[in-house]
């Protein structure tokens, strides 16, 4: 008998699960990091613009939301905070998933736990839960789908959103597959929104679209429990490849969201192996006579414009990041990515002496950077994002990029309240500027 993917994410949404001290560490520090680069987008435009139009809305307030001291209804709270920590691209990222999982299952499941006054530690194993469901969809739908123009943040994330919010509000297992079913309608996101404010406000309405069905299905609102399958059932219409044995395999008991990849550089995420290489390596200018960059050819349509006169632009350049690690300009850092920095003609120098090249013996989560020196040394290094590390050493750098995005004592107040429990509003009073 062929597996219903919504009745077997439905069960793993609804019962409950046995976590890993690895899986629970990952969870607080995804928190972490979305409360940071939410807290640091709130005074992008696409925030304020989300903020003004949500208030206007009205409804019984009682979530809050980056950048305002005032609440909003959990549906609302979720758009606006999804599009908010979505709006620097410096949230994680989970390349089985092909997406960033983070950015539309906390904000589900933060404002529905508000308003349910649930404990912290409901919040974060709903939010793992939700995001192990947005993953496993992510797989279920493959790479058809994205390539073919989907976003699949915003699509197999608001099944993840869903699942989060199902789970908060005490779905039963009957529910969460009518609920799975309804987001199978509901779900959405094109790639061609990419460098526009439609980019992060995909986040946005998979967040809300988890909290608005959820919260329809405790109403007792019924939909197609096998929506996602079948001959017009989201995977069919969707490009999906319909994957059971990837989806499926090892859930509840193998948890894939631990191999989520937390961004270090402000940047594009398909850079970020090539910079982790630099590190292993003296790449400082003026020593520095050649570089050469090899990655997977996916990348070079995506992360490789040549010549960036923008802040913007140098996000997308192999060149341009490599160049300014080289002249001593932190990645890390949201103001090392500016048109002044671009028109630095020793920046523009050695950036005309790199050199990128495709690579398909590399997976698309590696690169290997060569370097010639002038004293005519040659030094090269390889790196894999999907490389363990340590949880010590994931912790200390997440943390560390907190505490530059937001201040030291912001950072650690967070980490201190995710680490001691509390409830959902003591996180939540944390997202104000106040």
């Amino acid at each position: 008998m062929t597996q219903n993917i919504c009745a077997e994410l439905a069960e793993f949404a609804t019962n409950p699960v046995t976590t890993t001290e690895t899986a629970r560490l990952v969870t607080a520090l995804s928190a972490l990091d979305w409360m940071a680069v939410g807290i640091a987008g709130a005074s992008e435009p696409v925030a304020a613009i989300l903020r003004q139009a949500e208030q206007a809305n009205g409804g019984t307030a009682s979530a809050h939301i980056f950048g305002s001291d005032l609440r909003l209804p959990p549906r609302a709270a979720a758009v606006v905070n999804g599009t908010t920590s979505h709006a620097l691209d410096y949230d994680d990222t989970h390349f089985a998933h092909i997406g960033h999982p983070s950015v539309a299952v906390f904000p589900a499941a933060l404002a529905v736990a508000q308003a349910q006054d649930h404990p912290i530690v409901d919040v974060l194993e709903a939010a793992l839960v939700g995001m192990e469901v947005s993953i496993r969809v992510g797989l279920w739908l493959g790479r058809s789908h994205y390539q073919t123009g989907f976003h699949q943040t915003a699509t197999a994330g608001a099944f993840g959103a869903t699942a989060a919010a199902g789970r908060l509000l005490g779905l039963t297992q009957e529910q969460m597959t009518h609920a799975l079913g309804l987001t199978a309608t509901r779900a959405a996101g094109l790639k061609a929104q990419f460098g526009t404010m439609g980019k992060p406000y995909n986040a946005g309405l998979a967040a809300a679209c988890g909290v608005e069905i959820a919260q329809l299905v405790t109403l007792g609102f019924q939909a197609n429990p096998d929506a996602m399958q079948g001959e017009f059932g989201f995977g069919a219409t969707h490009h999906g490849q319909e994957d059971l044995d990837a989806a499926l395999g090892g859930l509840g008991q193998e948890w894939l969201f631990e191999q989520v990849s937390h961004k270090f550089h402000a940047c594009c995420h398909g850079l970020h192996a090539a910079l982790e290489a630099a590190r292993d390596l003296d790449i400082a200018e003026p020593q520095t006579a050649e570089m050469t960059v090899h990655t997977h050819s996916r990348w070079l349509s995506v992360c490789n414009q040549p010549a960036p006169d923008t802040g913007l632009g140098a996000k997308f350049s192999y060149r341009t990041v490599l160049a300014m690690r080289a002249l001593g300009h932190d990645t890390a850092r949201l103001d090392s990515y500016s048109a002044e920095i671009c028109a630095l003609p020793r920046l523009q120098a050695l950036r005309d002496r790199i050199t990128v090249r495709a690579d398909d013996t590399l997976s698309e989560t590696q690169a290997r950077l060569e370097v010639l020196r002038r004293d005519g040394v040659r030094q090269e290094a390889t790196h894999d994002l999907l490389a363990p590390k340590t949880l010590a050493e994931r912790e200390g750098r997440v943390r560390d990029k907190a505490q530059a995005l937001i201040g030291a004592d912001h950072a650690n107040a967070i980490w201190n309240v995710l680490q001691g429990g509390g409830r959902a509003d003591d996180l939540g009073r944390m997202m104000s500027p106040s």
